[in-house]
């Protein structure tokens, strides 16, 4: 069984009041798919409805912390040494397309350190947690990170920046470190939510994951979960820190260095 602090539990608590909404909202999708006006609206009031619930619930279990949200940016609380940093959709071009690929991420920090981690995918009702220090879990499950050490053994996942995001280096670059990576290993997923890339790496289902660019609300509680679940993740420069540039590369210990040697260099 997992460890559930208090505040972690309360994180598990707002996701699942959260998801409620959005599993109705989900079943709607088939219907709206069809119409003139399309689903984008309705998906952007159920990303602002979906942080607000978390917030409202959030801060009313701890009234004095900071926030930072995708959509609500960063609210400073009373109390400067934590902060939630949460993302109420993960993958909302899934969710907009009716793809059950999508998540509520919620993560605590104390004093700049990750301490607890949420992510939560409703529609398949996986709910996995982490504490730092007491492991992560997969619905009571021990997660540990796959111990494949041959590159031609692994299952990789990446993203890559889309027509809205991004610059034509950026995309050239993206599509270089997918055929370099591409012709050493069984395979690459493009899943389109960083924290289920993140996630689906701390349980073993991936070897590996990385991408460039994105933002600490997309990734913070997937890097707790793959630290507790055994594994190593840095930015792409090799540093610890992958919030100073969006950078970020989860996999084991074994893998690490193969594929930041790759990563770093994907046009040899």
């Amino acid at each position: 069984m997992p460890y559930l602090s208090p505040a972690l539990n309360v994180m598990v608590a707002a996701a699942r009041k959260a998801a409620r909404p959005l599993i109705r909202d989900f079943g709607e999708l088939e219907n709206l798919q069809v119409s003139h006006k399309g689903p984008a609206d309705f998906v952007s009031n159920a990303d602002e409805r979906t942080e607000r619930i978390l917030y409202e619930e959030l801060t009313k279990a701890r009234p004095g912390y900071g926030f930072l949200g995708e959509e609500g940016g960063f609210r400073e609380g009373p109390d400067k040494t934590h902060r939630f940093i949460i993302d109420p959709i993960d993958g909302t071009t899934n969710f907009l397309h009716g793809v059950p690929i999508f998540a509520i991420s919620i993560a605590l920090e104390r004093e700049g350190q990750l301490q607890s981690a949420v992510i939560y995918n409703p529609i398949s009702d996986e709910l996995y947690v982490a504490e730092k220090g007491h492991g992560a879990y997969l619905n009571d499950k021990r997660l540990r990170v796959a111990a494949r050490k041959s590159l031609p053994e692994t299952l990789m996942a990446t993203g890559i920046p889309y027509m809205a995001r991004g610059t034509d280096e950026e995309r050239e670059r993206s599509l270089a470190e997918v055929k370099a990576i591409v012709s050493r290993t069984s395979g690459i997923r493009r899943c389109g939510a960083a924290s289920l890339d993140l996630a689906f790496t701390a349980a073993g289902r991936f070897d590996a994951f990385w991408e460039r660019g994105l933002n600490p609300w997309d990734i913070a509680a997937g890097i707790l979960l793959v630290r507790e679940a055994g594994g190593l993740v840095t930015n792409l420069n090799g540093s610890s820190d992958p919030f100073s540039n969006g950078d970020v590369l989860a996999t084991n210990e074994t893998l690490h260095p193969q594929l930041m040697a790759i990563l770093q260099n994907p046009f040899s």
